[in-house]
C-alpha cells in the first residue's frame, strides 16, 4: 500500500467529519481539479462544481455530519463508509442519520480523480419528507 494513498484518506476523512461551510475549500484540496462527484442526486465535474454540491447540502440541511466509520483501501482506490447526521430546515426537522459509502479513485498525484456515492435517497431523504414519506414507508413495509 502507498503511504501517500493512506495518508490522503486519513486527511480526507478528518475533513468530511469536520467539514463546514468555511472549510470547504480545504476538502477541495484532495480533489483534482478536474474530478467527478457522482451521488443518487446529481453528476458533477471540477472543483467549482463539487463545492455547489456541499454549499446546496448546507442551504438545506440544519447540523450536516460525516462520521467516517470504516475505510478500503486498494491501489489507487479506497472506499469509506459514513454515517451522515443531519436535521432538515424544513418538514421534519427532528435528527436525522444514514448510512452510505463513497468510493473514491485516486490519480498519480493522490487526489481524488473520480468520487462515487452509494447510498439509498428514499431511506435517507424521501422518506422524511411530509406526504411522500408515509407512503414510501407504507410500501417498504409491505415488500
Amino acid at each position: 500500500m502507498n503511504q501517500s494513498i493512506q495518508d490522503a484518506i486519513q486527511g480526507l476523512s478528518f475533513q468530511y467529519e469536520n467539514c463546514t461551510r468555511e472549510t470547504l475549500p480545504d476538502l477541495l484540496r484532495f480533489y483534482a481539479p478536474n474530478a467527478t462527484f457522482k451521488d443518487p442526486f446529481q453528476e458533477v465535474f471540477g472543483h467549482a462544481k463539487i463545492e455547489e454540491v456541499f454549499i446546496k447540502m448546507f442551504d438545506q440541511l440544519n447540523n450536516p455530519k460525516f462520521v467516517i466509520v470504516q475505510t478500503l483501501m486498494g491501489d489507487q482506490q479506497a472506499s469509506l463508509l459514513w454515517e451522515f447526521q443531519f436535521s432538515m430546515k424544513r418538514w421534519n426537522t427532528k435528527p436525522q442519520k444514514f448510512l452510505g459509502v463513497s468510493w473514491l479513485y485516486f490519480d498519480a498525484n493522490h487526489q481524488i480523480k473520480k468520487h462515487i456515492d452509494y447510498w439509498d435517497p428514499a431511506s435517507g431523504i424521501y422518506e422524511q419528507l411530509p406526504l411522500l414519506g408515509p407512503v414510501l414507508r407504507f410500501i417498504k413495509k409491505k415488500a
